[in-house]
């Protein structure tokens, strides 16, 4: 009977390196087509008029850039784990489970990239 394999191949981190990249890149692209919109919504140009529903435009605004600030912190954080688990490609402790010590199924890793967590360590934290 032969022993799980406790890393993968070469091959098989390079496919997952590919993927991450691939991640990293849309995720910046994000980023920066955020960070164009906030600083388009505070530059009020001319359309700076005085109307009855300027204060409701103005919360408006607030929640949008608000929101948009969420948004662009959450990309910022995913860009984080991303390049985190390039470093663990480097490393060689990529797709190593942290909670049990066991490679992290493929298909998880195509989904999840930036995962440490194996799905049974991941439903036995939900508990």
């Amino acid at each position: 009977m032969s022993e799980a394999p406790l890393r993968y191949s070469k091959e098989e981190l390079a496919e997952f390196e590919q993927i991450i990249q691939d991640k990293l890149t849309a995720a910046r692209k994000e980023v920066s087509f955020i960070k164009e919109t906030l600083s388009r919504k505070n530059d009020m140009g001319t359309d700076n008029t005085a109307s009855s529903s300027k204060v409701l435009e103005d919360g408006a605004d607030t929640a949008e850039k608000e929101s948009m600030n969420q948004l662009a912190s959450r990309q910022m954080k995913f860009i984080q784990q991303l390049e985190n688990a390039l470093v663990r490609i480097k490393n060689g402790t990529y797709g190593v489970c942290i909670g049990t010590g066991k490679l992290i199924q493929k298909e998880r890793l195509r989904a999840v990239p930036h995962t440490q967590h194996s799905i049974e360590a991941k439903m036995a934290r939900r508990d």
